[in-house]
Order: C-alpha cells, then structure tokens, then sequence
C-alpha cells in the first residue's frame, strides 16, 4: 500500500486516560505538527483544546468512533494508531475496541496503547520515511 505525502495519526483514549493523551500531545505538539490528526470524539475535542492543532473529529468510541478509525485504516488513510486504553476498566464498547486493534493489525498499522509505546513510536525514524 503507498503511503501518502503527509501521514495521518488517530488519537484515541479512553476516559480514565484522556488526561493522559492530553498531556502526552501537549508535550509532542511539535511533531504532532507535521501530520494529519483525527480522533474519536472527545479525545479529539480535547486535545485540539490543549495544543491549538487541527484534529478531525469522530464519533464518540461507544458511538461508532472506534468503527469510523477502523474504516479509514482499511482505506488506507490512516497511518498510525495512538490509543490510551484502560484495561483495568470495562469498556461497554469492547468489542468495537477489539476490532480497532484488530483492524490495525491486520493492516500493518503500529498501534500505540501507552505512553511509552507513544513516544518510541512517535519519535522513530521509520515514521519519517514514506
């Protein structure tokens, strides 16, 4: 699959971890910078708040989000998945966020789901290359 010119990243958290993802883009709003970004609902909302960058909005997770970024994966017009999930808390949508890790997998797409893996894979070379 080719790559485009400019990639685009998802930016989706669960709510135990939306302050999480906030403070992760604020501190990454530089790089971030250089890409398209969407995201589910409100993690979008508040990110773009936060940092003043431009980010698609989806549905909200439970609302069809997690569905709406899996659908641009399969299109090929996503590149990169962050998302802050909780798994210490059940998710009412779990099987749709299941099909979002799935869906990336299966695709080939990194998924990021910490801010450790947020950092290494925000900050690699290979993200850079087309």
């Amino acid at each position: 699959m080719k790559r485009r010119e400019v990639k685009t990243i998802a930016l989706v958290a669960h709510d135990n971890k939306k302050a999480e993802m906030v403070n992760w883009a604020m501190r990454n709003k530089d790089i971030l910078s250089k890409f398209n970004l969407c995201g589910t609902g409100t993690t979008a909302k508040l990110v773009a708040d936060a940092t003043d960058l431009k980010v698609k909005r989806y549905k909200s997770g439970p609302l069809g989000g997690d569905q709406q970024i899996g659908a641009k994966i399969a299109e090929g017009k996503i590149e990169l998945v962050i998302f802050f999930w909780d798994p210490l808390s059940a998710q009412p949508h779990d099987p749709d966020v299941k099909a979002l890790l799935r869906i990336a997998v299966v695709y080939d797409i990194p998924i990021a789901t910490n801010k450790a893996s947020a950092d290494f894979v925000i900050n690699s070379t290979l993200l850079k290359k087309d």
